[in-house]
This record gives C-alpha cells, structure tokens and sequence, in this order.
C-alpha cells in the first residue's frame, strides 16, 4: 500500500514537470492592441485577403484596401511565407485579429522618407491627379505634392495667358508618369509631403553651368512659348530666346516659328547665374551681309505690301527682307493714308533708292517707276500751290502777333527757337535739326524737310 503511494506521487511530480516545460516552450499568449505590429506566418491567400497565423496562438486577416500598399507587398507573398502587419481590430465576428499591411507600410515609408532625407537622396513620384498648383498621390496614406514651380525645366507647363484650364491640361498629360524627385518639407503629423523635380536635378544642373560658355552651340529641344520669344531646354538647362533672337527678320508671333517639342539649335549669347539667354537667328547666316550687293540702288523689284503704318507701307522683297516705300515715295501726288493707294497683300514693283545694311534698312519708291502725266502735273502744281498759300497765311498770320508788344515778341523768339528747318531720312523713324551731326549725314537723295517740329510729327516721325 505504502508503495502504490510513492509510486503514485512520483508520477504526479512527474507530470507537473511535463506541464511545466510544456508552458516554458508554448508561445507568448497574443493580447493584441489596435496599433501594434505583429510578426506572423501566411496561411492562405486568395484574391482579395490573407489569413496569417500568429505564432500558433492566433489567426489574422488582411482583406481589401488593407491589401495595398506602395511597396506591391500582397503580389510577392506566398503561402508559408513571413509578414509583418498592424493590427487594427482586436477581434472581429469570426473571431481573428483584423489587421493592415497598408498601414505598415505607411510607416516604413515614413522610415524611407526620413532617411532619404538624411542621405539628401531622391526617390521616384507617380501622380495620381493634377490641379492647376501642381501634381498629387498618395503614398500609403502619405499625401505628396509636387508644386508647378518644382517641376523641371522641360516639364514646365508654359502657358503665355495663364489659364488655369490650359495648366490643368498640360499637367493631366503626366498622370501615371514616373518623376525622380527629391523631398524638400514632411509633416509626418498631417501625413503630407513636398516633393521638388527641380531639385533632384540641381546637381546635375550645376555640373552643366560649370562647363557651359558664352558662344556654344547646343542642341535642345523647345519646352515654351510665351509672347515675348521661347524657352528651350538642354542638358537639364533651360534658356529663353528672345523673340529678337529668333530670327534676322521682324518676328510678330514666336509660335509661327516653332511649336513646343520641337527639336532646335541654340546659341549661348548670355550668361547669368542660371538666366541663360539663347539665339537661333545667330546660327543663320545674316541675309544682310549680301543684300547691299542684291539690291544696288536704282535697281527695279517686286515685293509685297506686308504692312500700312502712317509714314508709308512696308513691302516684302524675300524672305526676313522687308523695304519701306515712304509716304512720300508712294506716288507723284500728295498721299496723306496709304491706305488711299496700297493694301495689304497687293503685289507691286518697286525701285531700290536707299540701302543702309548696317541699319538693315532699304529705302524703296513707287512713283520712280510711275510716268508723270499731264493730269499728274496739273495735280502736283496745285498742290505746291495750295502749300504755298497756306504756309503765306501762317507768315501772315505770325506778323499780326509781333505788335503785341514785348510780351508777343518775346513769344515769337520762342517759338521760332522751336522751329526752323528741321530733316528725315525716308527710310527712318527720326527727324533731326537740319544743321545738327545726324542731319548732315542724310543725303540728299534719301532727305526729308520739315519746317517745323510738329510737321515731322505728323509726317510719322518722332525726336
């Protein structure tokens, strides 16, 4: 009897061993809190969930948009294999665990971005929407911006008018694109980024303006087009040639030139800091350096009427080549509006009496080549009469003024220090003194009087 209770007692303190190892080797009981990350093992995967199983003690779910994440985590996993995951329901109707790889993921890219930030690295940027500020997306929960004013250089949406619909556009176009960027401001506690293409390509900038010299030729490609010429952009640079620089001759509208997207030359003519000024013309020949030899003076054309202004008509001789028929080389007769003789479009000939290249300008008449008729004359004698006895009633007029006394005379000494004779060339847009240096040097052919100051005024040309 005394043995059977020693045998029995041996057996209980031996199964309270086994118990007792058994509970030192079973996991950890799980008493999970929304919020915490758990380590766990795939147990199944279907279309759109995943059942985990935690250490042997507890079973999780990831289902839906808690699948998706920035890193592509629920494509790469197989059943068997390890995940990592926060919880974020204790215990749900089935009794699992309901947990998120999203939110996980939200963290290690708050953990990335931290570090990028640390290194000065970059990272790439796919956005998901647009608004006329800039581009968006949403990086597990993190919403990142990239402003307009980050964008790089050749992906800057240039518009001229600044309409909002037409940026919105522009920017649509890179939905889905992939940006390298680098971050410039986080607000981890808002969950928002600002992210900047410009900047990730500083370097790379810099290193280009390091070696970059006046007088290089460069191929690049046509990233704007605004009023007053186009942008360019080369080797992450970007520089504007002015609308004077686009071609040799009179540029109205740079888009007629070119289009963005367009492949181009440039020439560097100006450098500071990062405003880079550009030519196309420059890499052209300069169709002046041969015009002097192509139009001789006194040699007969044809051109096309371009242009009406109030001192004459601009005529078109080829391309980038335009010549100014003065008002008063646009007939015999007196022509107070162009107008009156000339329209747009018409074709007509012309004669070569003036060329200045050096001032890229050609002086051209009408009436050189036209016949004075008897009717013409008759028509140019009474208007020189007609100017004759108009310009005797304001002699006579002015005499009136001198009894006036000291006060009148002393009137009439200013007003004809303002007067006297005053010249023009036909081909240019400035009158002079008749005795001063610029004065003298118009030659005789080419000259225009005036007898007073608001005469030449009115003739079109201006001090």
């Amino acid at each position: 009897m005394a043995q059977d209770l020693k045998l029995e007692i041996t057996k209980t303190y031996r199964e309270n061993d086994t118990m007792k190892d058994l509970l030192k080797k079973s996991p950890a009981v799980i008493s999970p809190k929304p919020g915490e990350v758990l380590d766990g093992t795939v147990l199944f995967k279907g279309k759109n969930k995943i059942i985990i199983d935690l250490s042997g003690v507890a079973t999780g779910i990831i289902s839906g948009r808690e699948l998706r994440d920035s890193f592509n985590t629920f494509q790469t996993l197989a059943v068997g294999m390890p995940v990592s995951s926060m919880v974020l329901e204790e215990e749900n109707e089935e009794g699992m665990i309901v947990m998120s790889l999203r939110r996980v993921s939200q963290q290690k890219a708050w953990d990335r971005i931290n570090d990028l930030i640390a290194e000065d690295g970059t990272m790439t940027f796919i956005p998901q929407e647009a608004n006329k500020g800039g581009l968006l997306a949403n990086i597990d929960g993190i919403r990142t911006f990239l402003p307009v004013s980050q964008l790089a250089p050749i992906n800057y949406p240039r518009v001229s008018n600044a309409d909002a619909s037409e940026i919105i556009s522009r920017l649509s176009k890179f939905i889905g694109h992939t940006f390298v960027v680098k971050i410039i401001t986080t607000d981890e506690e808002s969950g928002k980024i600002v992210v900047s293409e410009r900047e990730a390509m500083s370097e790379q900038r810099a290193k280009a303006l390091e070696k970059l010299r006046i007088g290089d030729v460069k191929d690049g490609i046509v990233s704007g087009i605004v009023n007053f010429g186009i942008f360019v952009t080369f080797e992450g640079l970007e520089g504007l040639v002015h609308i004077s620089e686009i071609a040799w001759g009179h540029v109205k509208n740079p888009s007629e030139y070119v289009k963005v997207g367009d492949r181009t030359q440039i020439k560097v003519i100006g450098l500071e800091g990062e405003k880079l000024s550009l030519s196309v013309k420059q890499l052209q020949q300069d169709p002046w350096e041969e015009i002097a030899e192509k139009y001789p003076v006194g040699k007969k054309v044809k051109g096309v009427v371009m242009r009406l202004t109030d001192y004459g008509a601009f005529v078109k001789l080829e391309a980038e080549i335009n010549g100014l028929v003065h008002l008063s080389e646009l007939a015999h007769h007196k022509v107070g509006d162009p107008a009156d003789v000339l329209k747009v479009g018409q074709r007509v000939d012309v004669q070569v009496i003036n060329i200045e290249p050096d001032e890229r300008r050609i002086g051209l008449s009408i009436k050189a080549l036209q016949p004075i008729t008897k009717a013409m004359l008759e028509q140019i004698k009474r208007e020189r009469e007609e100017e004759e006895a108009r310009k005797a009633a304001e002699a006579k007029k002015g005499d009136k003024g001198e009894g006036k006394g000291e006060k009148g005379r002393e009137g009439k000494d200013e007003k004809e220090s303002k007067s006297g004779t005053f010249v023009a060339s036909k081909t240019g847009k400035k009158y002079y003194a008749a005795d001063s240096a610029q004065g003298k040097k118009i030659k005789d052919e080419n000259k225009i009087e005036f007898s007073s100051e608001k005469e030449a005024e009115e003739a079109g040309y201006s001090a």
